[in-house]
């Protein structure tokens, strides 16, 4: 996020065009590409430590569980902002943050594993301010915000429903 930040600085934003554009055949190029652009170093910054705590916290489930969990967000993420979202640029890390963050609290949930609580505890006393993300502010994409959350609750569904691991693939 840091390099791409760097370039897309010295080249006047150029990059901000590959952003998600909502119901748009070029702005489904941002569904991957938009977590990793910001609008400007103060975008990037106010995303960098929450997205570094918050992953260093998935990846205590191991390396694998952290890349399926980023996959399933930013691709379940950025479907629905593409799906839903307003037609404007969407850039920036937080919806895969908001994701993140669900999925720690969903995973509980889900789990119901003392460690999985003790996660969900620190996550929710670390990073509550988050709620106010949902609250809409001008120039900030609360499309991305829900979306990513919601993705973090599915991605936690798939992944840790007793239900479908006690049964396993579809029969």
């Amino acid at each position: 996020m840091i390099v791409v930040q760097m370039v897309n600085s010295l080249t006047a934003n150029s990059l901000l065009s590959h952003g998600l554009v909502p119901r748009t055949s070029s702005g489904l190029q941002g569904i991957v590409f938009s977590p990793f652009l910001h609008g400007s170093v103060r975008h990037l910054l106010s995303n960098l430590l929450p997205f570094v705590v918050l992953s260093w916290l998935v990846a205590t489930e191991g390396l694998q569980r952290y890349v399926r969990v980023v996959l399933l967000i930013v691709v379940l993420g950025g479907l629905m902002v593409w799906v839903v979202g307003r037609p404007v640029i969407h850039v920036g890390a937080s919806g895969l943050i908001f994701g993140l963050w669900a999925y720690l609290l969903a995973r509980a949930w889900y789990q119901r594993s003392l460690a999985s609580f003790a996660i969900a505890l620190v996550t929710l006393l670390g990073y509550s301010g988050l709620i106010f993300g949902f609250i809409p502010v001008p120039g900030v994409s609360i499309e991305s915000h829900l979306c990513g959350a919601l993705a973090g609750i599915v991605t936690a569904w798939l992944m840790h429903s007793r239900r479908l691991v006690e049964r396993g693939p579809a029969q």
